[in-house]
């Protein structure tokens, strides 16, 4: 970060002509951009928005509820929005207690606060729009954390819920919506086909995301992981199983550059 003495010399330098505004602008990147929080467990990586497009993301297990409210300070000062995943109930109150605005999902085992600046849920990021689509309701804790990753990240993002290959004319019922996207998250279990019918239709990336749910030859999602990474359709990507929060990240990159 600038001190105050910098700080003053580069607006001072913008204000003569000396730099335009777009240099300026640069130069602070570069100096945030491997810039780092350090807390008696964490070391928060507070410049990764200025670098990657987007801030740090918090990983709840093995984290004491200390660390996850002292992370969430840290990138709320900083004036960035903080998401966590895989939390547990004793987390959730923890942050909960200290922050009265969290948004939590209990079903996607997230919590997360806008940006500092924005009121409620507000978006202030230009987004095109993005899908999460389930194969079945059994993906839909999945599907939600790909969901509020989406959300945190400030893009328009939508929930198709329960359109799994079983019954194609739900897909079919949908076709024209998906078509509005820029990119889509596809979230399935079993044999994992829903990704690549889904790119069929489309002209944009489908992230699929393989889940744990089916019976035991599925080992574990493994058995929709290996299909999805065999998909004909050229235009499916695929992150690991049960990865929700991966593939929302993904999409929110191609959201937020379109």
């Amino acid at each position: 970060m600038l001190n105050s003495e910098d700080l003053k010399n580069l607006l001072a330098a913008i204000q003569s002509g000396e730099l335009t505004v777009e240099a300026g602008q640069a130069q602070l990147q570069s100096r945030d951009a491997y810039a780092t929080a350090e807390s008696a467990e964490l070391c928060l990586d507070t410049g990764r928005a200025a670098r990657c497009g987007l801030p740090e993301v918090v990983y709840g297990p093995g984290k004491s509820t200390d660390a996850l409210v002292t992370a969430f300070r840290t990138l709320s000062k900083a004036g960035q929005p903080c998401l966590a995943t895989r939390v547990s109930a004793e987390q959730t109150a923890a942050v909960r207690s200290a922050f009265p605005d969290l948004i939590a999902n209990d079903l996607a085992r997230t919590i997360r606060l806008p940006r500092p600046d924005l009121k409620g849920d507000s978006r202030a990021t230009p987004s095109e729009k993005v899908f999460v689509v389930s194969a079945g309701t059994s993906d839909r804790p999945v599907a939600e954390e790909a969901l509020e990753t989406l959300l945190w990240a400030e893009c328009d993002a939508e929930l198709i819920l329960d359109i799994g290959v079983a019954g194609p004319q739900r897909l079919l019922k949908n076709v024209d919506r998906l078509r509005e996207a820029v990119a889509i998250v596809v979230v399935a279990g079993m044999e994992g086909a829903l990704p690549s019918v889904v790119a069929g239709h489309v002209a944009c990336p489908v992230f699929g995301v393989p889940t744990s749910v089916g019976y035991g030859a599925s080992f574990g999602g493994v058995s929709a992981l290996l299909s999805m990474l065999n998909s004909c359709a050229a235009n499916v990507a695929v992150v690991n199983i049960d990865a929700g929060f991966k593939a929302g990240y993904l999409a929110a990159l191609v959201a937020r550059k379109g």
